[in-house]
C-alpha cells in the first residue's frame, strides 16, 4: 500500500481473519480488529504489533448485534479518524456435522444467518456514510464456493453466503456513482478450524490462509480503485490469474 491505511477486520482472532490482520500489519496499516473470543484476539493484537502494524485496536464484539457494531465502529473512528478498508470476515459454521436442511434446527439456522449475514449488513451500513462523504473506501466481503453453488449438506452456512453475495452486488450497484467500491472474495478451502469442523474426514490438500491474502491487499490498494461488484477467487488470484 502506498500510504498507511486504516483497516477494519471482523472475525480476526483465527484462521483467515488472523492471516489478514498479520498481512496488513506487515504493510504498516492501522488495524481495528474484533472477535467474540477476547483472549485469542489479544494474542493476534500482539502478533500484529510485532509484525509492524502502525497501531492495533482490538475490541471484543458480537457484530451481529447492532449495539456492538455501533460501539466497535465508533471506537475505531474515534481512534483512527476514518475507516479506509472494511473486511467483513466474521462467520460461523453452525452445527457440526452440518445437518441436511430438512433436519436443520430452526434456532441454529437463525443464528448462522444472523452472524454471517446480518453482521455484514450491519457493519457495512454503519461504515458507509463516512466513506460516501469522503467519496472513498474499499469494502471486501468474504464469501464461499458454497455461497455461489448450492451443495447438499452445507445448510445455513452456504445459504448465508448466498445472502452475502447478494448484499455485495446490491451495495456495489447502489454505490456505483461514488468512489466507494464493494467486492467479494472466495478464499477457497483452507486449512482452518472451521474447515475441520465442516469436513472432518478431509483427505485432500488445503490452502494455507496466509497464501490467499494477496487479493485482499490488492483490493485495499489504490490500484483497485476502479474495481467494484466483482467476485474474485483468492487462490486463482494468488496463482497469477488476475481478475476477469
Amino acid at each position: 500500500m502506498s500510504k498507511i491505511k486504516n483497516v477494519m477486520i471482523t472475525g480476526a482472532s483465527r484462521g483467515l481473519g488472523k492471516a489478514l490482520a498479520l498481512a496488513f500489519a506487515k504493510q504498516g496499516a492501522r488495524l481495528s480488529i474484533c472477535a467474540r473470543n477476547e483472549e485469542a484476539l489479544l494474542e493476534v493484537k500482539k502478533e500484529a504489533e510485532a509484525a509492524g502494524a502502525a497501531e492495533v485496536l482490538a475490541i471484543r464484539a458480537d457484530i451481529s448485534i447492532a449495539r456492538d457494531v455501533e460501539r466497535y465502529v465508533a471506537l475505531t473512528e474515534e481512534r483512527f479518524g476514518q475507516i479506509d478498508v472494511l473486511i467483513n470476515n466474521a462467520s460461523i459454521l453452525g452445527p457440526s456435522p452440518m445437518p441436511m436442511l430438512l433436519d436443520y434446527p430452526e434456532e441454529d439456522f437463525a443464528e448462522v444467518i444472523r452472524v454471517n449475514t446480518m453482521s455484514t449488513f450491519l457493519v457495512t451500513r454503519r461504515v458507509l456514510p463516512a466513506m460516501i462523504q469522503r467519496d472513498s473506501g474499499s469494502i471486501i466481503n468474504v464469501t464461499s464456493e458454497a455461497g455461489n453453488t448450492g451443495y447438499a449438506g452445507w445448510g445455513a452456512y452456504g445459504i448465508s453466503k448466498f445472502a452475502v453475495e447478494g448484499l455485495t452486488e446490491t451495495w456495489a450497484d447502489e454505490l456505483s456513482e461514488t468512489g466507494v467500491r464493494v467486492n467479494m472474495v472466495d478464499p477457497g478451502e483452507m486449512d482452518t478450524d472451521m474447515h475441520q469442523l465442516a469436513v472432518p474426514d478431509c483427505d485432500y490438500e488445503l490452502a494455507d490462509p496466509n497464501d490467499v491474502v494477496p487479493v485482499f491487499l490488492y483490493l485495499a490498494s489504490e490500484e483497485a480503485a476502479s474495481v467494484s461488484g466483482q467476485r474474485i477467487s483468492a487462490q486463482e488470484f494468488a496463482e497469477g490469474k488476475g481478475i476477469a
